[in-house]
């Protein structure tokens, strides 16, 4: 089988979950869609042009189905994931080639869905529904770890209703896993060598987990359980809310020193009047105030966000109020992009388009100042100690490369480590120089922390 992902990392996790599915009838994973008896395409639906990309792909998997079907064999094309969910029945009307379309909350049938195929040819396969039982409950319980750090889903769908975004209407209403089940998935990961998990949702501190005691766990407390896992030595999450960061969770980063100091937090626009064409529920001034919290609470905390320029009705002075506000909060790195209308969102219908050239013109000084700022922040790191966690061999003899907190990645010297540091070590190294994205350091001390795995 060959996946191919497209957009946020709850799709990476959710190929990985359907890898994991398919391996239990049989099937392996192989490199390249050439030759492979089943081929998923897990879209997004967030970013530009998503669908078209999506058809783009089935036309060049089209010959290769007909090349496996001439040398006798047969291989099934399936879509999966937000695009499916939007457009299940436009797929197979513009994409006859196509075996089966399911969308998220629907691959834990996936096995089902395959047998079906396997045994009648030809039959045409869509399930987008909704259904009423949890996918993790079918899925395979074990989790195999192919490095370091993992993702690990927690929270699925939105309830936020923000009138640029599809999300509501192909993820779901929110819903949060038990903290039983995400505590398990965790210390599965954690015995098979993961060391850092970052914890994934549409809007993750939403999170409202059935705790073991009979109560609600927030993402706060759920950060305090997993901190206590043996091995687990580094904790994130994304993508947040502003409207959901609360007091507990804001407390949380100032006392569990796994959570770690680097916080997704989008914005979206610094003008109250756009925030509230977006339906944010929050003004650029809960935002500041918000920040303000958690830098008091954790003063080394590195911030990103996203943003979008151009959105119907966007003035400039509107847009300078995003600039105002990038200068004053200062991100150690962000996406930024030009609206472009989604299907069905509100936003969609406004008659206040944005001029292109005008998108194009904002989206270029807001990338300019964005890009300061993350130079900026990167330079500032040079010269600190920081703890890198050690994820793979580099490119050069004896090179190995982590990640510091702020997740910026570091190379290192192996000459200068121990002849028997492992992946997965935590090493506290000092900054040496910064070129171009990525970080060259020394080890500090000759105590690298390592769990040891039974």
């Amino acid at each position: 089988m060959f996946i191919k992902t497209y957009g946020c990392q709850m799709n990476v996790y959710d190929s990985e979950r359907m890898a994991e599915a398919l391996a239990g009838i049989g099937f392996a994973p192989v490199d390249a869609p050439d030759g492979a008896d089943m081929v998923i395409l897990n879209t997004c639906h967030i970013r530009e042009k998503a669908a078209e990309k999506v058809y783009s792909e089935l036309g060049r998997l089209r010959q290769l189905k007909q090349d496996k079907a001439d040398a006798g064999g047969r291989m099934i094309v399936a879509v999966a994931g937000c695009v499916a969910q939007a457009e299940g029945e436009e797929i197979q009307r513009r994409a006859p080639m196509v075996d089966m379309v399911f969308g998220p909350q629907t691959y834990h049938r996936l096995p089902e869905m395959v047998a079906r195929a396997e045994r009648a040819a030809g039959v045409k396969l869509i399930d987008t529904d909704f259904p009423a039982e949890d996918k993790f409950d079918h899925l395979p319980s074990a989790r195999g770890a192919k490095g370091v750090a993992a993702f690990l889903t927690v929270q699925e769908g939105c309830d936020k209703f923000c009138t640029f975004c599809v999300v509501p209407y192909t993820r779901g209403a929110e819903a949060s896993r038990p903290v039983a089940a995400v505590l398990a998935e965790a210390r599965a990961l954690a015995a098979a060598g993961v060391r850092e998990v970052t914890l994934l949702g549409q809007n993750v501190n939403a999170y409202h987990g059935d705790g073991p005691d009979g109560r609600e766990w927030g993402l706060g407390r759920l950060a305090r359980a997993l901190a206590e896992i043996d091995g687990i030595a580094r904790i994130r999450y994304t993508t947040s809310h502003p409207r959901d960061l609360d007091d507990d969770l804001i407390a949380a980063h100032r006392d569990v020193p796994e959570l770690m100091p680097y916080l997704h937090l989008p914005v979206q626009s610094g003008s109250d009047r756009i925030l509230d064409a977006m339906n944010r529920k929050h003004t650029a001034d809960d935002y500041r105030r918000l920040v303000d919290r958690l830098r008091a609470a954790r003063p080394d905390i590195a911030l990103t966000s996203d943003f979008i320029v151009g959105f119907p009705g966007e003035s400039d002075r509107d847009f300078a109020d995003t600039l105002k506000l990038v200068g004053e909060i200062g991100y150690a790195g962000a996406f930024s992009f030009k609206y472009s209308p989604r299907p069905g969102t509100p936003a969609a219908l406004s008659e206040s388009q944005v001029p292109e050239a005008v998108k194009d013109e904002r989206l270029a000084g807001l990338q300019q100042l964005l890009e300061a700022q993350q130079d900026a922040f990167n330079r500032a790191t040079v010269g600190r100690a920081l703890p890198v966690l050690i994820e793979k061999a580099g490119r050069k003899p004896g090179q190995l490369v982590g990640r510091s907190p702020y997740l910026q990645p570091v190379h290192l010297d192996g000459a200068d480590l121990a002849a028997d540091t492992p992946i997965g070590t935590l090493v506290e190294c000092r900054i040496d120089e910064l070129r171009r994205y990525s970080l060259f350091a020394t080890p500090l001390a000759a105590r690298q922390e390592r769990r040891n795995v039974a």
